[in-house]
């Protein structure tokens, strides 16, 4: 089953913002859950060249963002399909964004930064090969939470 990543559309955009939506703590993940957030992403503009959609045998698993900042690091934020996650998925679309990400950007570093609550995305993440760095609290969705910061060495 091979994995494709393009540019996301606005139907895609659509898709996920209104129709994707995670259970118990986990629906902190649901676009609606930040207005701000949500106008960003349906935006074209907002979205820019740097979101894309992760596609399996012709269906949206997921997607991602990709911002390039200081040096030669790519931060990523990345989303899945809520009916795929927390059932083992995780580690080969993780694996596919970070092939993708590392062939076409070449960074010398990857970051992203984690809700601490959201222990099985950073098992996910350790498991590839990203390091804890640092945390800090970030409002959001209404209220302030803790974020971990990690990091790939490529």
């Amino acid at each position: 089953m091979a994995v494709v990543i393009r540019p996301l559309t606005q139907l895609q955009a659509d898709d996920i913002a209104y129709h994707w939506h995670y259970a118990g703590k986990y629906s902190f993940y649901d676009m609606d859950s930040d207005e701000e957030d949500l106008i960003e992403f349906l935006d074209p503009a907002g979205r820019g060249d740097h979101t894309y959609a992760v596609s399996q045998d012709d269906e949206l698993i997921g997607f991602f963002t990709i911002l390039q900042i200081e040096g030669n690091t790519s931060e990523i934020g990345l989303g899945m399909r809520p009916d795929l996650t927390g059932r083992g998925a995780g580690q080969a679309f993780l694996k596919s964004v970070l092939h993708y990400v590392t062939v076409n950007f070449n960074p010398e570093q990857i970051t992203l930064a984690v809700a601490t609550f959201n222990t099985r995305a950073i098992k996910v993440y350790l498991k590839a090969g990203f390091t804890a760095a640092n945390t800090y609290n970030q409002n959001t969705n209404g209220s302030t939470y803790e974020f971990m910061n990690m990091v790939y060495k490529c």
